[in-house]
């Protein structure tokens, strides 16, 4: 590979781990208040209400049904709006957190699920009002699920981000189509799958050693 290539190749990594962190920390900030919502407004739950959960409910699996690559370009006119163009790493941002923010928040409501009841029924004994129960109760004793649930997120964004790729996203997916693909050049396809391959990894093995040492606290 020739050194201008080399630089886009470095150039292409940085902008697809800009887009998983932004889209990971946007989709992190409002799917896992979505995930407790979802979580609490259950029948039999400390903020019963039945009806904002199902609409809740219907949102949320609306969004986690629509296949990536049809979201994007049924959402290029929000885009434009938001980034300013549809094509680039800032216009991938936007597919990217929409899609992962319904994907945040069931994890984060099946880690809550794994929470034991009566440590609820302990704290409503004790007097705890609701938002006690959910920053003292629930979301500590839910951690080592909701750190796995954000690795899971993390690597599904890296998989979209290659996605995007396809439609001018930018980033490694962008990269292999354009230079790999379309130039038939395998080096620039084999490279660009063994670096996803590499952040994938580097990504699950650091969200599995927080998840351990979350479950030794």
């Amino acid at each position: 590979m020739s050194p201008a290539l080399l630089n886009l190749v470095f150039e292409s990594t940085l902008e697809t781990l800009y887009m998983v962190a932004i889209a990971g920390l946007i989709s992190a900030a409002l799917g896992i208040p979505l995930g407790v919502a979802l979580y609490t407004s259950r029948p039999g739950q400390i903020l019963e209400r039945p009806v904002l959960n199902n609409v809740l409910s219907i949102i949320t699996n609306v969004g986690r049904s629509v296949p990536f690559i049809i979201l994007m370009v049924a959402i290029i006119p929000l885009t434009r709006l938001i980034a300013g163009s549809s094509i680039g790493t800032n216009a991938a941002i936007v597919p990217l957190t929409i899609a992962s923010i319904p994907f945040v928040a069931r994890l984060i409501e099946g880690a809550l699920n794994e929470v034991g009841p009566g440590l609820v029924e302990a704290a409503q004994a004790m007097g705890a009002t609701p938002l006690q129960i959910i920053t003292k109760v629930l979301l500590p004793e839910a951690r080592g699920g909701i750190i796995n649930g954000l690795t899971i997120t993390v690597v599904t964004l890296i998989s979209y981000s290659a996605m995007a790729g396809t439609v001018g996203g930018g980033g490694l997916g962008d990269l292999g189509i354009r230079y790999g693909y379309n130039r038939f050049d395998p080096m620039v396809m084999l490279v660009t799958v063994v670096i996803l391959v590499v952040m994938v990894q580097g990504f699950q093995s650091l969200g599995d050693h927080l998840v351990r040492k979350s479950d030794h606290k």
